[in-house]
């Protein structure tokens, strides 16, 4: 079940977290998978694992915040990496403040990243997809972008974006076999997360459901099996892996 072979998926932001586990469970499940990110030196040195496992992956320096740079960018990618089937729009940046004390500059670079830049690179996989008649996008959004949570409306609103993006590219491409889904993850053990306070940390497992962070692998989970066949009659869906902190 839920095998990938034959299938190219791109991951942005795959140099570490979330974006780096979800490379990994897509290259084990049979998927050639590029591995995108701002920094190719972490790149390498996770497409040497995943080839060790007996995958196969390719590793391409991309800023989704600079989509001028996109085209010439995804030219560089060798023959048998060029056919996107799987695209998986992880790539995001944090920067919060309370919105009295936002700036602009925050506001923006955080929207060019999570939101502008998706459609972008999104835009520029889908002929291809609409050609073959098949394709998966993916897109990683938050349950902040369904619930809010304070000091974090660009964030939020970003994450928000995203999924009613991806509800209406669903129905525009649903014709060509391509289905458009969101993951919104809740707090998941990262290196970001790893650096709370213990009390902070026991304050958020308190208003999880489940009483736990999750892990980025229920996160990858969750990707790998919107990517696969099983998957192929769900479309402009929101699949909450929180753990409850959303219900």
């Amino acid at each position: 079940m839920f095998r990938l072979d034959g299938k190219t998926a791109l991951v942005t932001g795959a140099s570490q977290g979330i974006g780096e586990a979800i490379a990994r469970q897509l290259a084990s499940r049979g998927a050639q998978v590029v591995v995108a990110a701002r920094s190719k030196d972490k790149l390498d040195s996770l497409v040497s694992e995943i080839q060790s496992a007996g995958g196969a992956a390719f590793p391409l320096a991309l800023d989704v915040s600079q989509p001028e740079s996109l085209p010439e960018r995804l030219s560089e990618l060798p023959e048998g990496f060029a056919e996107i089937d799987v695209l998986v729009n992880n790539a995001g940046i944090t920067a919060d403040s309370l919105l009295a004390r936002l700036k602009l500059e925050d506001w923006q670079r955080v929207l060019d990243t999570n939101l502008t830049g998706a459609f972008a690179l999104t835009k520029q996989v889908i002929r291809g997809m609409m050609r073959r008649r098949w394709g998966r996008i993916i897109s990683v959004s938050s349950v902040v972008g369904v619930m809010g949570n304070a000091g974090q409306a660009n964030y939020a609103a970003s994450k928000a974006g995203l999924i009613g993006f991806s509800k209406s590219v669903a129905r525009e491409l649903g014709g060509r076999n391509i289905t458009v889904n969101v993951v919104a993850p809740g707090y998941i053990e990262t290196a970001m997360t790893s650096e709370l306070p213990e009390k902070s940390r026991t304050a958020l497992s308190d208003g999880i459901v489940l009483k736990r962070f999750g892990v980025v692998d229920d996160i990858a989970s969750s990707v790998v099996f919107l990517a696969s066949e099983e998957a192929g009659y769900i479309t402009g869906h929101v699949l909450n892996v929180s753990g409850g902190l959303y219900i």
